[in-house]
């Protein structure tokens, strides 16, 4: 899984692109979330000098995303398989639905 560390250092940021049904569904906890389809309106509220963990529910979206901000100057890098597989590695998934167990759609 990219070498995405359970607990982040301090300058590393995992970084959410999937969409707010999604996020609301399941996310890694203390992840930011800010979609892909939002991403370029929404640049201004990327945190400056750190290190992106760019993550989606497979790796697609999060692979462009990754690219776009690695263009434009960001350092980002894309987790590979995406929230399908963090969840598959048993790795804590937090959801905003009360009463619903958190899962990745």
């Amino acid at each position: 899984m990219s070498a995405v560390p359970t607990e982040l250092p301090d300058g590393k940021v995992l970084l959410d692109v999937r969409e707010a049904d999604e996020w609301t569904a399941g996310h890694a906890p203390g992840a930011l979330h800010l979609p892909m389809s939002e991403l370029a309106q929404r640049l201004g509220e990327l945190p400056d000098g750190v290190e992106f963990y760019v993550v989606c529910r497979a790796g697609g979206r999060s692979a462009r995303v990754t690219q776009y901000l690695n263009a434009n100057g960001w350092d980002a890098t894309n987790v590979d398989g995406g929230m399908q597989v963090w969840a598959a590695q048993g790795r804590p998934l937090v959801g905003e639905v009360e009463g619903a167990e958190p899962e990745v759609i």
